[in-house]
């Protein structure tokens, strides 16, 4: 039989400040709006185009408070979590539904004064890194070494 896996990583920015409250036991509550682009090439005119995608995430506890002290609209963010169905009756009768992220781990990218600017994210892949200090390395930026 094989396992189910609900997993969820996502590289975005915050669309709004986090939202913190607690419930009646104390515990931290917070919620968070991301966008993250899909890149698509338009079938019509050839040119690539990004289209944004709003995910819903909400973070508990110690995190959850972190979140809400340190991030800000605009702040990119790495979210490694799961989804999660919600169905409910709404106060005029109909029923509900709405497709969550519970986040396991929040990772904060880029610098605080990313956020409220939009800036996109500061993730860079771990090769990428490497190859841009072995060119400055190259073009002699690390001269004053004393070796």
């Amino acid at each position: 039989m094989a396992a189910n896996i609900n997993r969820v990583v996502l590289v975005g920015n915050l669309t709004k400040d986090p939202e913190l409250r607690h419930t009646p036991s104390g515990t931290a509550v917070c919620s968070l709006r991301l966008a993250v682009n899909t890149r698509r090439k338009d079938s019509a005119t050839g040119e690539w185009t990004e289209k944004p995608n709003y995910f819903d995430i909400t973070v508990w506890g110690n995190q959850g408070e972190s979140c809400a002290q340190y991030l800000a609209k605009g702040r990119p963010v790495a979210v490694d979590g799961r989804l999660e169905w919600r169905e409910w009756d709404a106060q005029d009768g109909t029923k509900r539904q709405a497709v969550e992220i519970i986040a396991d781990s929040v990772q904060f990218l880029g610098s605080r004064s990313d956020g409220e600017g939009g800036g996109q994210p500061q993730f860079v892949p771990a090769g990428a890194a490497a190859q841009t200090e072995n060119a400055d390395f190259a073009a002699g930026a690390d001269d004053d070494i004393p070796f």
